[in-house]
């Protein structure tokens, strides 16, 4: 529809790491949500940078994880030091940020037509 979430990065090393990114919007068409994440938990690349941006909708919460749950494992969250989130992206903090990512979701609100 009229919203997007575009993820980009850089990393090195890892080999074969399975991704995933879901894009899905609430029944009233009030919030757009995105994640990527890998579904085996941690991820073993070294991120140098990372940004997901969405087009269509303001955000109202994000959060990046260096680890993702599974198992019996929960999410570990990144510090707030480590990433800095917008209007519209949630991306590393130079300098800051210490190269681990495995989760990252946003919820944003949708513009409403009032009548």
């Amino acid at each position: 529809g009229d919203y997007s979430c575009t993820f980009t990065y850089s990393a090195q090393g890892g080999t074969n790491e399975q991704w995933q990114m879901n894009v899905g919007i609430s029944q009233d068409d009030g919030l757009f949500s995105c994640s990527i994440w890998r579904p085996q938990g941690k991820s073993y690349l070294f991120f140098t940078q990372f940004k997901a941006e969405v087009k269509g909708a303001k955000i109202e919460h994000a959060m990046a994880y260096s680890q993702a749950a599974v198992g019996a494992q929960s999410d570990i969250p990144l510090k707030q030091e480590e990433f800095e989130i917008t209007e519209t992206t949630v991306a590393h903090r130079e300098g800051k940020f210490r190269f681990e990512l495995s989760k990252l979701t946003i919820v944003a609100k949708t513009p409403r037509d009032e009548l």
